[in-house]
């Protein structure tokens, strides 16, 4: 009997990927396409899947039994084209996922921010329970590596117990695809609204996916979060956890290896979820002490290092890569590092998302660098198919409000990131001038200088200039 044959129509992205894991390892012959070659795209390859670049009708193969498009995907896509006049079925991929969550025990992790990392030490505290669950998530674990060959690790793990869990994106509504026995809510924040038009949209949306939980199933809610608090406050279905629980707070600040008060909260989450379902104490300590993080969730990188001339010394940086793109998430991860090394010059490099999200929480970004002593802006990056160019809504814009706004700020913008390398020599060379030094660090010494923190920011392909670092 011949294999199952399906394909992917943006293969490439991090959700796409896991699912084209997925169906691998049940080994189904699979084949997809993206616009460009990646890191991800490459690594599907070695994984055994059959990858194109560009989209092109003849990429699909007649023997098809199924086809699963992003949704960053057209629907004039010469692919989905011809998949359609072939007969054969094409479906998106929370719509593919949704199937899968009908075949398990599924635990949905959602949120407006907080679910990477939350999905991330929830499975591994479940595979540290002997649970043994499948994992789809949006993020990288070295844990679920399985070979030297993918350093950053995978976004995928085939588990032979009863469970799945799932990071349950919002985007265009993909949740309510999903039919999970337990809900993890971190919080609901005004997000995408490219979709939802408006705050109310999202909470509606969030709403309308709690109707998808089991009969007898359970919402672990972060009380914290207003929001949240308001939209399932009578619901008889939810078991709360706050930072305001001081017992467990601590409890898992001390386990803890990252920083930040939001990691302590979504830690609790799990926590909870997971003593609902029978683990042991002990088992989720040993879980949450031995994670060090995921791919791009303030992910250590490695040391820029700077000869300066004019102090004639040395200096070096430790670098991060931060998923952050959006204002709330920006705030915490500069509040994360500001607590984990205070008394390191915070440098942050950041590359908005799409016009329109910049656009809509304009506002909202002008306040979200307060925490670093010096702000590098870089041009936006636009997601074709879902952003178009708004000349009054860029970086440059977003610049001079901050400087109007905060004249004390030091932010700048950056046109050309082939020049960021040398942008930061500058900046860290010449930091310790008072003259020229945030008034926050004037007293910092020059030892002092030697340990400042590069957190590279963004959504887009930022991802791809922090190498340059690093030489």
């Amino acid at each position: 009997m011949d294999k199952q044959r399906i394909h992917f129509v943006g293969i490439g992205g991090i959700g796409v990927s896991s699912l084209a894991r997925y169906f691998l390892a049940q080994k189904w012959a699979v084949s997809g396409s993206d616009a460009s070659s990646s890191s991800e795209t490459k690594e599907l390859v070695r994984d055994g899947a059959k990858v194109r670049i560009t989209h092109k009708a003849s990429n699909l193969s007649p023997k098809t039994n199924l086809v699963v498009f992003s949704q960053a995907i057209p629907a004039d896509n010469p692919e989905i084209l011809k998949a359609k006049r072939l007969g054969i079925p094409v479906i998106s991929y929370p719509e593919a996922l949704g199937e899968l969550t009908k075949q398990y025990r599924t635990i949905a992790i959602s949120g407006s921010h907080g679910k990477s990392t939350t999905t991330a030490i929830t499975s591994l505290i479940f595979r540290q329970a002997g649970l043994d669950p499948t994992v789809i998530i949006g993020t990288k674990l070295k844990e679920f590596s399985g070979r030297p060959a993918s350093p950053a690790g995978k976004n995928f793990r085939l588990g032979k117990g009863p469970y799945l869990i799932i990071e349950a994106d919002e985007y265009k509504d993909s949740f309510l695809n999903y039919y999970p026995e337990a809900i993890l809510m971190t919080n609901i924040d005004r997000e995408h609204l490219d979709h939802y038009k408006n705050f109310a949209g999202v909470k509606r949306g969030f709403k309308n996916f709690s109707k998808n939980l089991d009969k007898g199933g359970v919402m672990i809610l972060n009380k914290d979060d207003s929001p949240v608090r308001k939209l399932f406050k009578k619901d008889k279905r939810v078991v709360w956890y706050s930072l305001k629980d001081k017992k467990l707070a601590s409890l898992i600040s001390k386990a803890i290896r990252i920083p930040g008060r939001h990691n302590i909260s979504n830690f609790l989450g799990a926590f909870k979820l997971a003593r609902h379902f029978g683990i042991k104490q002990k088992d989720i300590l040993k879980a949450i002490s031995a994670y060090n993080g995921s791919w791009r969730r303030m992910e250590y990188k490695g040391q820029f290092k700077i000869q300066s001339a004019s102090w004639r010394t040395k200096f070096k940086a430790k670098v991060y890569d931060d998923y952050a793109h959006h204002p709330t998430e920006i705030r915490a991860t500069l509040s994360a590092l500001g607590e984990a090394y205070p008394a390191s010059p915070l440098f942050c490099v950041f590359q908005p998302h799409q016009s329109k999200r910049l656009k809509v929480l304009f506002k909202e970004f002008t306040e979200s660098f307060k925490d670093a002593d010096i702000t590098l802006i870089l041009p936006i990056y636009f997601v074709a198919g879902r952003d178009v160019e708004l000349s009054k809504w860029n970086s440059e814009a977003l610049v001079k409000a901050i400087q109007k706004k905060y004249p004390k700020q030091k932010v700048f913008y950056l046109k050309d990131p082939k020049n960021l390398r040398n942008a930061l020599q500058v900046l860290m060379s010449t930091f310790g001038d008072e003259s020229c030094a945030p008034s926050s660090v004037v007293n910092r010494s020059v030892n002092r200088l030697g340990e400042s923190v590069i957190v590279m920011m963004g959504a887009g392909d930022i991802v791809n200039i922090t190498p340059s670092l690093l030489k």
